[in-house]
């Protein structure tokens, strides 16, 4: 993590200052004591682990006193009454300033570390580490966002928006804070999206309402022994200096161990991963990933498991990671699920499952220094979204191992779809290797994706989005239900297969094709198209629309939106327009809506409306147009934001 430096510096001459003497910034500090210490421990780095981070912001918070009077400047007025109190201001400052040194390394060249850079001496809690209440999903993505921040972009985040200061009033207060250059940090915080502001406010950054779980208590009763025997200093020495041991051997490509307590050592114990009975699937008519058994020829292989899980708990340096968008990446919080270990092509590979993400280990047969791990979450997948998970890729080719109740394998052409060819499956599952659209570059002529037959006999298509999960693809009119599978109209696919190129490492679920209307040309040359398409991501957020239009001529994108209802189960309806030339040069505004669309109007650069669902009127090319959409029940929709050609 990136952090600026520091240091103290003059304070600027201001034209008002106002004398804060010890009463003063007590009375504020005890008035809104809450506040300053969320505040300390939103600006302090991650790093310090939950609860040093508690503590140290207590600390800090309670050394803001001043030694006698101070002068301190003028803070701009907000709505609120604490800034234009000069105590809570002077006692916020030293918070602020405090906070932003602790974040610094203890030692930097010749200096001795300052006393906030030490672990905090008070207040101590002796036998409990203690952390706030756990929040939900955006408030961990929201806390890993700010731990990529530096120390003074976080602080001036966290000013922004848990005090409501504008830009020159946090400007002023980083310079006071010794910040060297507080428009670079105000620039890097805008990274962090200003919706999440209210989300400072939730329980999990409050350091005031805590969780207290007991220490390691075995280790704990040990050092109470030795303390009859030893100092002080031998105590603290002993306690930092545990290792692991190393009863399964090297942890190859792993970063050194950094913790150790029971629930850490348990998730790094080979011995005590889970594994699924062959027939767990048919007992419990489960299709998820819990109901697959552990597959491959090295699930005996304890020095590989053991590799695999402690570089998912620590990544080394030769380590190559890669995370799905809004995945957390930290170690599993109990022994995983085997699901598969076994060499593929030229590497190990080792694929665990732990409730909400699935890691794929790999590493060269000839060297497990180094690695790579894939991190992808799963939480909620079953059927299409357990069918199979990527095992490598190689020489332009993709192999994946296949869910227990998948009993044939094929390739299906996305944009040629009555082109099906066979596919190798071994007994454990493993598909042969075929060609991955997602690694192809240059022009897209076809888009291979594997087509899957289960037990039941109902048919999937997967494509390979260069994720470990490949996405399922559907067909159909958006609803509560699920939408149909695709081998029931592949070639609703076959115009649109190579914008699945656009949706590469996002972390889609599963993307959708629904044909919304079909209209005739305004000249008599044929029929067109109107298929929407909308991806729906593992995190739920990220989902991307596209409205597409095809013609005897081509298909091209006509919309694109992201973070919409539109043409998903939420909003089953969509409006959109496309400009269209005819063979005699003519152009035209087109536009279309579902079935339950009972009349379209235009306005703007072209006007026009017309019954129905569909629309045609002459329009000169480039002209700005607006859209709307009347339903059968009365409602309003507005058209889809034009894409950029």
């Amino acid at each position: 993590m990136q952090s600026q430096d520091v240091a103290p510096r003059p304070a600027r001459s201001r034209d008002r200052e106002a004398v804060v003497d010890v009463d003063t910034a007590e009375a504020a500090l005890v008035e809104h004591y809450p506040r300053l210490v969320r505040l300390a421990y939103l600006t302090l780095p991650p790093a310090l682990g939950l609860n040093r981070r508690v503590l140290t912001a207590h600390s800090l918070t309670q050394r803001a006193l001043p030694r006698g009077r101070r002068s301190t400047s003028s803070i701009p007025a907000q709505a609120t009454g604490r800034d234009r109190d000069p105590g809570y201001a002077y006692v916020r400052l030293q918070v602020v300033r405090s906070a932003l040194e602790a974040g610094l390394p203890p030692f930097r060249g010749a200096s001795w570390p300052k006393r906030t850079q030490l672990p905090p001496l008070l207040p101590r809690v002796w036998g409990l580490r203690l952390f706030p209440r756990p929040g939900g999903a955006d408030e961990l993505a929201l806390d890993q966002r700010l731990s990529a921040l530096s120390a003074a972009a976080r602080a001036a985040y966290v000013l922004r928006g848990l005090e409501r200061l504008p830009d020159p009033a946090v400007r002023t207060l980083l310079e006071q804070a010794g910040v060297e250059d507080p428009t670079a940090a105000l620039a890097e915080a805008t990274s962090v999206p200003a919706e999440q502001y209210d989300l400072l406010a939730s329980p999990e950054f409050d350091p005031c309402a805590l969780h207290a779980r007991p220490t390691d208590l075995m280790r704990r009763r040990h050092h109470v022994r030795a303390a009859l025997a030893a100092t002080g200093a031998v105590l603290v020495c002993g306690a930092l200096l545990g290792l692991p041991g190393d009863a399964w051997g090297p942890d190859g490509a792993a970063a050194p161990p950094y913790a150790r307590n029971p629930a850490a050592q348990a998730a790094l114990d080979p011995g005590r991963l889970t594994k699924a009975a062959a027939t767990a699937w048919e007992a419990t008519g489960r299709t998820d990933f819990s109901t697959w058994p552990a597959r491959g020829d090295l699930t005996g292989d304890k020095g590989l498991l053991r590799r695999a899980l402690a570089v998912w708990a620590r990544p080394g340096e030769s380590v190559q990671t890669s995370v799905t968008p809004d995945t957390q990446a930290g170690p599993p919080p109990g022994p995983p699920q085997l699901l598969y270990a076994g060499e593929v092509d030229n590497l190990r590979v080792v694929l665990l499952y732990d409730g909400l993400r699935v890691a794929r280990y790999a590493e060269p047969l000839d060297d497990p220094g180094v690695a790579a791990l894939d991190l992808s979450r799963v939480d909620g997948a079953t059927g299409g979204g357990a069918g199979a998970l990527l095992l490598g890729r190689a020489d332009g080719n993709v192999r994946y191992l296949t869910a227990p109740w998948v009993r044939k394998a094929a390739v299906r052409d996305l944009a040629r779809p009555s082109e099906v060819a066979p596919l190798a499956l071994s007994k454990g599952g493993v598909t042969g290797p075929f060609a991955s659209p997602a690694v192809r570059t240059g022009r897209c002529a076809s888009w291979d994706v594997l087509q899957l037959t289960e037990a039941s006999g109902r048919t999937r298509l997967l494509t390979d989005l260069s994720e470990v999960v490949p996405a399922h693809l559907t067909v159909g009119r958006p609803s509560s239900a699920p939408a149909g599978e695709a081998t029931r109209a592949p070639e609703a696919w076959a115009p649109f297969a190579c914008s699945l190129a656009a949706l590469r490492s996002q972390g889609v679920r599963a993307v959708n094709a629904w044909q919304f209307a079909r209209q005739p040309l305004p000249d008599g040359s044929g029929t067109a198209d109107w298929v929407c398409t909308r991806a729906e991501t593992w995190r739920g957020a990220g989902s991307r629309v596209l409205a597409q239009f095809d013609t005897p001529g081509g298909a091209f994108v006509t919309a694109a939106v992201d973070e919409v209802p539109v043409c998903g189960p939420a909003d089953p309806h969509v409006l959109a327009a496309a400009p269209w030339k005819s063979a005699a040069g003519e152009s035209y505004l087109l536009a279309a809506g579902a079935k339950d669309t009972v009349s379209v109007e235009v306005s703007g650069g072209v006007t026009g409306s017309a019954p129905g669902n569909v629309l045609a009127v002459p329009a000169k090319a480039g002209a700005r147009t607006e859209l709307k959409g009347t339903l059968a029940n009365g409602r309003t929709i507005n058209g889809l934001q034009p894409a950029a050609r």
